[in-house]
């Protein structure tokens, strides 16, 4: 299941905004994380129009650590990732949607701050990351068109039989066995070693492993031991 999670959400229209798109879209699960504003004051009521329910029942948590508990955390950025950023290296709503439209984790789209959008920080700690194509004169979008471009591709995608991905159990076990044969490599600098970890964990998030193929994987690097 696909829920949505917004970071200290500030202004009341935007977010009935993204209320009422949830709904036109078959999305069901909000999440306020330090919120900044009153979910339910009248602007967010009206702006959400027939979707004050998902206002009404959305889940407020107090940190972005909340979050831990989902298989995948796919975070948005509105900057352009580059070889020396590999965290912002995203991919397109199209992309994501492909990826994940037959599996049946929980999974959580986050956006970030409606001024700042996600931190640095908080992109290390998503499984990947998700950007729209925009003009580069002007790339920032509005929160609630963004989400509704996103939820849009989400729609589209029609669903078939559902799989089931590995687990964030399942990839941190997994990192941490690439961790073992990382650390008895000689790297020139620390720097370097990082690089490979994050790249690591980049290939795993992006490749949307299933349980069956983790498990492949787990015995690979079993013999490799």
């Amino acid at each position: 299941m696909i829920h949505i999670a917004l970071i200290q959400p500030e202004t009341p229209g935007n977010l009935g905004a993204i209320a009422r798109a949830m709904k036109n879209f078959d999305l069901s699960k909000l999440i306020l994380i330090d919120p900044q504003c009153n979910h339910l004051s009248s602007e967010a009521i009206a702006r959400s129009k027939h979707a004050k329910e998902l206002l009404q029942t959305a889940k407020i948590a107090k940190s972005f650590s909340y979050l831990k508990k989902f298989d995948c955390i796919i975070g948005t950025t509105a900057i352009h990732g580059t070889d020396y950023n590999m965290p912002r290296v995203a991919l397109s709503p199209e992309q994501l949607a492909k990826n994940i439209k037959n599996i049946k984790n929980n999974v959580v789209i986050v956006f970030g701050r409606e001024g700042d959008g996600l931190t640095n920080t908080e992109i290390k700690k998503c499984d990947i990351t998700v950007r729209i194509p925009t003009s580069e004169i002007y790339p920032t979008m509005n929160i609630s068109h963004a989400a509704s471009t996103i939820f849009y591709e989400l729609f589209k995608t029609k669903k078939t039989k559902e799989i089931e991905l590995a687990s964030a159990k399942d990839k941190e076990v997994l990192l941490k066995r690439i961790d073992y044969f990382l650390n008895k490599f000689t790297f020139t600098t620390k720097e370097k070693k990082e690089t490979q970890k994050i790249a690591w964990k980049k290939v795993l998030n992006k490749s949307f492993l299933t349980k069956r193929e983790i498990f492949a994987l787990f015995g690979f690097f079993r013999k490799l031991k």
